[in-house]
C-alpha cells in the first residue's frame, strides 16, 4: 500500500488543511509554528509505531479557540482528524485476490479516516460483496442445490446466517460456513480489511529533540518501568539500540557475564557507524562504542549502583574517547534516528517515516549528507515525509515533492487579522516570502552550483577564453579531431590569482576540476601558492605558456600570428592605413611576447574613430563565423593543433 494523499482537519491549529498529495518523498516547508508538526502528528495517529500512541487526544488536540463549541459542531459523531487514500499495490490486490477471486476488488484505493476517541481507524475498501460471496461458494464447490438455502443473500454474513439455520449441512455448505465464521463478524468486507490493515505501514514520527542518551542506569529502568513510569525518549532510543544489537533489558539484569552482550553492543554499534560514515562528511575519524559496566560508588545516582550502559565516541586523530552526550548535537541525532530506524524496521517491517525538523543542528553540509541519505537509502524503499525551514533540506532538483505550510491570516470585514488555520499546498509560490524563503534559498543555492559550476569544470581566465574553447571545439569535432568534451562545464575564474579561493570554496562538493589559465612572468608566486595548497594536482593546471611554447601567454596566444591578425581585422574592419599586418602587430609593443598586450598597444595609436581592442570582440566574431576555423591553410591548422593539445590534456582529467 502506497500513501497518495492526506487531508488533516480539527487537530490543534489546523482546521482545513486541505488534501496533500504524498510522493515517494514529501517536503514540508514552512515557518516555526505553521502546523507542520501538527500534520506530521495527526498523521502519525492513523497507525503509529508509538504503541501508546493509539487515539488523538481531544481536550488537548482539538483547536483550543473553538473547543467550547465541540458538542454542538459535531453532534453527530466525533471530529474527524485525519482523511488518508492509499494506493493499493499488486501484492495487496493479489492477497484480496487469494481470498475472494480476482473480480473482487473494484477498484485500487482504499480510504482510511480517523476520528477522535477513535482507537482503531474506519476503512473504505472498494470490495465487490456478491462478487466475492460468488467466488466462496465457487471454491468450496456448492452444487445448485447447497446454493438454494443461501436465497438471495449477496453478503457473506447473510449467507452465514442463512447456512446456520440448517439442522444439517453438506461437506461444501459446512466447508463454506467454516471458512465465513473466520472473517471477523462473518463480514467479507471486515475480511479485507483486515487484510490490508496487516499490510498497511505504520508511521514512525522522529523529531529533532529525540536523541539518545549518553548514559543509561538498567536499575532505574526497570524501576520505572515496573511502576509504570514513561520511559524518556533518550532512554527509549537507547533500548532500541540494545534491541537492535540482540538483547533486552530483561538479558541485562539476569546475565551474569557482560562480555557477550558487551560483543553485541560493539558489533551492533560497529554497523550503525558504518551507515553513518557512509553519508557524514563532517569527520571520518569518529567512531561508536557502547560498553557495559557495574556503577561506581562516586558516580552521580543513579549510575552509581547497578549495571550501566554508556556510549563513547573515540575520536581516532586525538587519540581520546569522550561520552557520548558531549558530542556535537547534529552528531547524536543523526546517530540517534539511524538506531530508531535500524529498530523499527526491524520489528516493524514497512514504515512510512514521519521526521519533524530532521537535522536541525547539523551544519548545511551534513544537511545535504542527509537528503542524501533520504533519497538513495530510504526513499527507494519506504515514502518518508520531513519538515523543515533551512534551505539545505529543501530538495531543490525535486521542487515536485515539496509542499508549503502557511497558518494563513485573513482580515475580516472590520479589518481585524483572523486566522483561518493551517493550510498545506502544492503550489510552491505561497503569498508569504518568509514560507518561501528556504525554496528559495535551496534554489539558489542550486544554481550557484550548476549554473556558474557543474559535476566537471574547466576554470579559465575570462568570457572570452570560454568563446574561443566553445570555437575551436566544434571545429576540432567537425573534422573529427580531438574536442572539448560535452560533460566540462567551463567557468571564467578571473585569473590565476581567483583560482585558489575558487577550489577552497568548492573543495568538498567533489568537483572534477581542471585549470586553463593564463601566465606572465609576475605570476610566479601565485603559482606556487596554488601547488602548495595541494588542493589540485599540477597535472590539473595547464598554463598557457605550456600550450602556446612561450614564456608568457594568454589564449590568444594559441592562434598563429597570422590568423589572429585576420581575426581582429575582420572584427573591427580594418582596411588601408589602419589594416593590422604581423610585422604591426610584432612592432607594437616590443617589450612582449603576448599577442593580446601588442594588439592592445597597436589600438592605442589608431584614429579615434576606431573602437577600443577588447579581449571580448574577437572571440564572439569567431563563434558567430566559425567558417574561419575551416580553412585548411596553414595558420589555421596551427592554431587548431594549440587548441587541440590542450583539450588531449583536459580528457585525461578523470
Amino acid at each position: 500500500m502506497k500513501l497518495i494523499k492526506a487531508h488533516a482537519t480539527n487537530y490543534r491549529n489546523i482546521i482545513d488543511a486541505d488534501p496533500v498529495d504524498i510522493g515517494q518523498t514529501t517536503c514540508l516547508v514552512g515557518k516555526n509554528e505553521a502546523g507542520k508538526s501538527a500534520f506530521l502528528k495527526a498523521l502519525e495517529g492513523i497507525r503509529s509505531t508509538d504503541p501508546k500512541y493509539d487515539e488523538y487526544g481531544k481536550i488537548t488536540n482539538y483547536p483550543r479557540r473553538l473547543l467550547s463549541e465541540y458538542d454542538s459542531q459535531h453532534s453527530e459523531s466525533e471530529a474527524l482528524v485525519m482523511r488518508t487514500k492509499w494506493k493499493l499495490e499488486r501484492a495487496d490486490v493479489d492477497a484480496i485476490s487469494a481470498i475472494f477471486g480476482e473480480g473482487a476488488l473494484s477498484g485500487d484505493e482504499v480510504v482510511v479516516t480517523k476520528r477522535y476517541e477513535q482507537t482503531t481507524a474506519t476503512w473504505e475498501v472498494p470490495l465487490a460483496e456478491e462478487a466475492a460471496l460468488s467466488h466462496l461458494v465457487q471454491k468450496h464447490k456448492l452444487t445448485p442445490e447447497d446454493q438454494v438455502v443461501l436465497g438471495t443473500a449477496s453478503k457473506a454474513q447473510k449467507a452465514a446466517e442463512a447456512l446456520e439455520t440448517l439442522a444439517s449441512r453438506t461437506v461444501p455448505q459446512q466447508a463454506l460456513l467454516d471458512e465465513i465464521k473466520t472473517f471477523r463478524d462473518k463480514s467479507a468486507r471486515l475480511k479485507a480489511i483486515d487484510i490490508l490493515h496487516a499490510r498497511m505501514p505504520k508511521f514512525m514520527y522522529f523529531s529533532h529533540y529525540d536523541r539518545m542518551s549518553g548514559e543509561l542506569s538498567i536499575n532505574k529502568l526497570n524501576q520505572d518501568k515496573q511502576s509504570g513510569r514513561p520511559v524518556a525518549n533518550g532512554d527509549q532510543v537507547f533500548l532500541d539500540f540494545l534491541e537492535y544489537a540482540g538483547t533486552t533489558l530483561d538479558d541485562l539484569l539476569e546475565t551474569t557475564q557482560f562480555e557477550e552482550l558487551n560483543a553485541k553492543c560493539e558489533a551492533a554499534a560497529l554497523k550503525i557507524t558504518d551507515q553513518i560514515f557512509d553519508y557524514w562528511t563532517q569527520n571520518d575519524e569518529l567512531k561508536i562504542k557502547v560498553v557495559l559496566s557495574e556503577g561506581k560508588s562516586g558516580d552521580p545516582a543513579p549510575f552509581n549502583v547497578g549495571p550501566v550502559a554508556r556510549a563513547r565516541v573515540e575520536n581516532s586523530l586525538h587519540g581520546v574517547t569522550v561520552p557520548f552526550s558531549e558530542r556535537s548535537a547534529g552528531f547524536i541525532w543523526f546517530f540517534s534516528f539511524l538506531v530508531k530506524f535500524a529498530q523499527i524496521k526491524k520489528s516493524q517491517g514497512n514504515v512510512i517515516l514521519l521526521l519533524d525538523e530532521p537535522g536541525l543542528t547539523l551544519h548545511g553540509t551534513a544537511q545535504l549528507d542527509l537528503l542524501r541519505y533520504f533519497y538513495k537509502e530510504i526513499a527507494p524503499h519506504h515514502q518518508v515525509i520531513w519538515s523543515t525551514h533551512s534551505p539545505f533540506m529543501v530538495p531543490a532538483d525535486d521542487l515536485a515533492s515539496v509542499r508549503t505550510v502557511e497558518d494563513v491570516v485573513k482580515l475580516d470585514d472590520r479589518g481585524r487579522r483572523r486566522s483561518i488555520g493551517t493550510k498545506i499546498r502544492s503550489d510552491v509560490l505561497t503569498t508569504d516570502p518568509q514560507t518561501n524563503f528556504p525554496i528559495f534559498g535551496a534554489m539558489g543555492f542550486e544554481v550557484t552550483q550548476t549554473l556558474f559550476i557543474g559535476k566537471n569544470t574547466l576554470l579559465v581566465e575570462g568570457p572570452s577564453d570560454v568563446l574561443y574553447l566553445q570555437a575551436a571545439s566544434t571545429a576540432l569535432k567537425a573534422a573529427g579531431r580531438t574536442y572539448l568534451a560535452p560533460h566540462w562545464a567551463i567557468c571564467p575564474s578571473g585569473g590565476i590569482d581567483k583560482v585558489l579561493p575558487f577550489v577552497r570554496l568548492f573543495y568538498g562538493n567533489k568537483l572534477n576540476i581542471g585549470v586553463l589559465t593564463d601566465f606572465e612572468r609576475g605570476q610566479k608566486r601565485k603559482l606556487e601558492d596554488l601547488h602548495r595548497a595541494a588542493l589540485l594536482d599540477k597535472e590539473r593546471i595547464i598554463l598557457a605558456t605550456e600550450i602556446a611554447g612561450k614564456e608568457e601567454a594568454d589564449i590568444e596566444d594559441f592562434f598563429d600570428p597570422f590568423f589572429f591578425v585576420e581575426l581582429v581585422n575582420k572584427t573591427y574592419s580594418l582596411t588601408g592605413e589602419n589594416e593590422l599586418t604581423v610585422e604591426k602587430l610584432e612592432a607594437a609593443d616590443l617589450g612582449t611576447e603576448r599577442l593580446v598586450k601588442k594588439a592592445e598597444a597597436y589600438f592605442r595609436v589608431l584614429p579615434p574613430e576606431i573602437p577600443e581592442f577588447s579581449h571580448f570582440d574577437p572571440s564572439m566574431y569567431l563563434l558567430q563565423n566559425p567558417k574561419m576555423l575551416a580553412n585548411k591553410n596553414k595558420a589555421v591548422q596551427e592554431t587548431l593543433n594549440r587548441f587541440e593539445a590542450a583539450f588531449d590534456r583536459i580528457s585525461k582529467f578523470v
